[in-house]
């Protein structure tokens, strides 16, 4: 398991893929739960407008060769394979040059259009294909810098610790501000 984080607005014991949509709003990345491996980063998407801001550390699913698809990276044959198998026909090669377009393919492969069910039933799909999250740069102009993750399932997720932090007028966090919260009484 790798350490993550995750910024909200609401303090909960585990994550539910149902209330996916209530933070910021979309699926842009694919449907699953949003995580960096930054915390300031994580503070920053704590929802701004709201009266509290909170931090989780989380722990997800080690990154292997055959367990995640890369926005923008060519899509590990293995996990072409499977796919292709699974649906019972080639997958076009154009379509596997990235992982957002291959998301995207079998989100209107499975759904008839690529909205909100098309990217739950991609998802959904990349689970049973062995695929356990969406990964991104945290920073596109070096990604070496660490990565942000759609884990596509909210049960490998385990929460190890939630702090309340404070933001500034710019959405960033205020350093020190971090307060420890018992997440046995949540």
């Amino acid at each position: 398991m790798e350490t993550f984080y995750h910024g909200t607005s609401v303090l909960f014991k585990k994550f539910d893929l149902a209330r996916a949509l209530e933070g910021a709003g979309k699926v842009k990345f694919g449907y699953g739960v949003y995580v960096t491996s930054h915390y300031r980063s994580a503070a920053h998407y704590a929802i701004p407008a709201a009266d509290h801001h909170y931090v989780y550390t989380v722990e997800v699913p080690d990154m292997k060769d055959d367990n995640f698809i890369a926005f923008k990276q060519p899509v590990n044959p293995i996990i072409i394979q499977k796919a292709a198998k699974k649906i019972g026909e080639a997958i076009p090669e154009k379509m596997t040059l990235g992982g957002k377009d291959f998301r995207k393919f079998l989100a209107k492969k499975l759904n008839g259009k690529i909205d909100l069910e098309g990217e739950k039933k991609a998802a959904a799909f990349l689970l049973s294909i062995g695929v356990d999250f969406i990964a991104w740069p945290y920073n596109w102009k070096n990604p070496s810098l660490g990565t942000n993750r759609a884990i596509l399932d909210e049960s490998k997720v385990k929460i190890v610790g939630v702090d309340e932090v404070q933001l500034d007028q710019k959405k960033q966090l205020i350093e020190g501000s971090q307060v420890k919260i018992d997440i046995n009484n949540l």
